[in-house]
């Protein structure tokens, strides 16, 4: 059994969570409904996104099981309120220190680096916050991967990056034929179907 714990919050970029919730949980479904997914916020309030879906906390940062995955997501709320939040910075060290794999999206490097977690490591995050990140010190900012693997640490770019990212760890703990079957599920093809330079028939 995998329990992965996704960290919401106001402003919290959308996609980050859901596509990656998606995967874990399409991932579930051939073992017998064996991985728990859960959304866990600092309280029990709606959760108000970055585009505006309203989002119900499963659990609180208080009283979530134990993580075996711990998902932290990017969005306005990540880099400009959350990195300033001792209390949520401090919950992400305290579950890295436990769980056996730490995974961010997007911008959600940016609290990861605020935790002290992402510190000497090699991380991804979206390109319009390379720069920014890289310029924060102590982390290796890679900018030419969707998805990077440092050790127990498992960054992406943006947004839709993290399907890439959450595909590529059900690989490693559930084995490559799994992650196949969960990528047919949900009918995720890595070339986007939308040419945007195919001119008009």
């Amino acid at each position: 059994m995998t329990t992965y714990g996704l960290l919401i919050f106001d402003r919290v970029e959308e996609l980050d969570f859901v596509g990656p919730r998606e995967i874990f949980t399409a991932s579930s479904m051939p073992r017998g409904g064996a991985d728990t997914a859960v959304l866990i916020a600092e309280s029990t309030d709606p959760v108000r996104c970055d585009k505006g879906m309203r989002v119900l906390p499963d659990h609180t940062l208080d009283d979530h099981p134990p993580l075996d995955v711990l998902l932290v997501p990017g969005g306005t709320g990540a880099r400009e309120t959350q990195v300033h939040n001792p209390v949520v910075t401090g919950w992400i060290a305290g579950v890295a220190a436990r769980a056996s794999w730490v995974t961010g999206v997007c911008t959600g490097a940016a609290l990861l680096h605020a935790a002290g977690v992402a510190r000497g490591r090699r991380v991804a995050t979206h390109f319009s916050y390379e720069d920014r990140l890289e310029a924060l010190g102590g982390v290796t900012v890679v900018r030419d991967a969707r998805y990077v693997v440092d050790g127990d640490l498992v960054t992406s770019q943006g947004v839709s990056a993290g399907i890439d990212m959450a595909l590529w760890l059900v690989g490693r703990l559930h084995g490559r034929d799994h992650a196949r079957q969960v990528r047919r599920y949900a009918q995720y093809e890595p070339a986007p179907p939308y040419l945007a330079d195919e001119p008009p028939a």
